[in-house]
């Protein structure tokens, strides 16, 4: 069964970080990406990591935001630094099953931003 872990959410002050966890389970997964949707707003990307270590981001979030992966663990990070009020939002992970078009989605966490 395919599962999608998010960890690492919680309310940061702006100009903080926060660094927020993937974990994938039961298959072998391709590109691996975070979105993120905020109140009343549609879900956005926020960046992705191809298996290879290829890197994708939002123009939003260049500069501040880091993916990386360990693909022995299946596992995929999202580095956040200085934060901005307007970064708040659920925090969406996604893992493609390589090979195919399947896409797996994590329930979520929460990112507050606020002083």
């Amino acid at each position: 069964q395919v599962q999608v872990v998010e960890s690492g959410g919680g309310l940061v002050q702006p100009g903080g970080s926060l660094r927020l966890s993937c974990a994938a389970s039961g298959s072998i997964f391709g590109v691996m990406g975070w979105y993120r949707q905020a109140p009343g707003k549609e879900r956005e990307l926020v960046g992705n990591i191809t298996r290879g270590g290829s890197t994708n981001y939002a123009d939003s979030v260049k500069g501040r935001f880091t993916i990386s992966r360990d693909n022995a663990k299946n596992t995929v990070y999202l580095q956040m630094n200085s934060l901005k009020p307007e970064d708040t939002a659920v925090y969406y992970c996604n893992a493609r099953i390589i090979g195919t078009l399947t896409i797996a989605w994590g329930q979520g966490t929460q990112i507050t931003v606020s002083s």
